[in-house]
């Protein structure tokens, strides 16, 4: 009888998540039964949220229970079926947990041509969760209009990038935050913003009333903390806020923090609004209808980070919030 690997929920993290957050089993294969699949998981997605998801705190999805396999978006091939609709060789994506195979009855799981990717990985970063959280964020949160001023926080990052790259193909005045030289170089020159602000070395507040004299239209925001403060005074009227992520935000524990600035919302008569992109997954062809030409044009493209090895995975999670990742965080098994 063959074995799988997968990574399980060793204890709730303090702060940054350690390797003795979680433990790495060993399982026999079970036999299929009919309707069932074997997947081989190729890639794991990396996302902010899983640290949410590791705690007790109320969130959209329930905690991960302690001895649970880690929660985690992925894709994989179909080693073996009992399942007509998924035969061997399929590529599926889905919520897969991190365990290098997993049996399924094909519920939740969405097949994908891998081959009509410039890499398999897109279809977790583009054309996947972050691609629709971006999309969705922008357009339906953000309501965005040519000629505005959009500023994007983690410009670098997964889903940061993809709105900068959209809000440009829109006509929008683009300006990216993101941390270091590196960073804000691709940010600038790579995805086109028109500027890029690096808060690890510049005061955000001057660099925004520099970069936009007028204010802000639309601000999304994907960090929270002092940065969403720094943008609630550049507000135009009728801005928006779009609430995607609090990266600065999910290990400080009990030291979390709202906005101090939010009152400037009712000068400007804005709006500050969060979702989630479960919401939208039913509409997930309509975004990737309209962003397949920005793809084609080459205005919009996706930049993989990965980590090889299901044992790095607690170091590729450390990388989201240290500032470390660039571009979509994967971890390859």
């Amino acid at each position: 009888m063959s074995s799988t690997r997968a990574l399980h929920l060793a204890a709730r993290p303090e702060g940054l998540p350690k390797d003795s957050d979680f433990e790495l089993r060993t399982r026999d294969d079970a036999a299929l039964e009919d309707g069932q699949v074997r997947i081989a998981v190729r890639y794991l997605s990396i996302d902010p949220a899983m640290r949410v998801w590791m705690t007790e705190a109320k969130s959209y999805w329930p905690p991960v229970a302690l001895g649970e396999v880690m929660r985690s978006a992925g894709i994989g091939e179909v080693l073996e079926s009992r399942n007509d609709k998924f035969p061997v060789g399929t590529w599926v994506s889905g919520m897969t947990g991190v365990q290098e195979t997993l049996v399924s009855d094909g519920k939740g799981m969405q097949r994908f041509d891998a081959s009509a990717l410039p890499h398999p990985g897109w279809a977790l970063s583009l054309f996947g969760a972050t691609g629709l959280t971006a999309y969705f964020g922008l357009i339906d949160i953000g309501k965005p209009k040519p000629g505005e001023v959009l500023v994007v926080s983690a410009a670098a990052g997964a889903v940061g990038s993809a709105v900068v790259q959209i809000g440009k193909a829109l006509g929008m005045t683009v300006v990216g935050i993101a941390g270091g030289a590196d960073k804000c170089r691709f940010v600038h020159e790579e995805l086109g913003a028109d500027a890029a602000i690096d808060y690890k070395n510049e005061d955000v507040s001057k660099a925004l009333r520099q970069h936009c004299p007028d204010g802000v239209d639309v601000y999304f925001d994907n960090v929270g903390g002092d940065i969403l403060d720094a943008v609630l005074k550049r507000l135009k009227m009728h801005a928006r806020i779009v609430l995607c992520g609090g990266i600065s935000q999910y290990n400080a524990g009990s030291g979390t923090r709202g906005p101090v600035n939010y009152l400037s919302l009712i000068a400007a008569r804005g709006r500050m609004e969060g979702f989630v992109v479960i919401d939208y997954l039913h509409r997930a062809g309509e975004a990737i209808a309209a962003m397949t030409p920005w793809v084609q044009a080459g205005k919009l493209g996706s930049r993989l980070d990965v980590v090889d090895g299901m044992e790095h995975f607690p170091e590729a999670l450390r990388r989201l919030y240290t500032g470390a990742n660039f571009g979509k965080q994967l971890v390859k098994l």
